[in-house]
């Protein structure tokens, strides 16, 4: 293994920043279907976050073991709103494989 992995325990990222990262829990049915067959949780993060800088914050947020974290980036649709053109954000997803035996709840009920 290379001295690149693995590194995230030893690099302290601002607090600050870290809580800003995640932006918000993506809830929809394939994501609902990832978490269920991968025990994955996806996160729409913003579009400078770094896959080390997503995995703090989630850790530091939400005190769970993250196994690893995939970023995709999707960009945003043309669309027209009557006679003028617009264009949908660019979105940066982040899914987070948490560690055997963790769970997020992010519905908000007590445990």
């Amino acid at each position: 293994m290379s001295s690149r992995m693995n590194n995230t325990s030893k690099v302290k990222y601002d607090e600050g920043r870290l809580m800003q990262i995640l932006v918000a829990p993506i809830v929809s049915e394939k994501a609902t279907m990832v978490a269920e067959k991968s025990n994955a949780v996806t996160f729409k993060v913003l579009q400078d976050a770094t896959k080390p800088e997503i995995k703090a914050a989630v850790e530091l947020m939400f005190k769970v073991d993250v196994q690893g974290v995939s970023v995709v980036n999707t960009k945003g649709k043309a669309k027209r709103f009557g006679k003028s053109n617009g264009r949908r954000d660019n979105v940066r997803k982040a899914y987070v494989m948490l560690k055997a035996g963790q769970e997020l709840n992010l519905s908000g009920e007590a445990a």
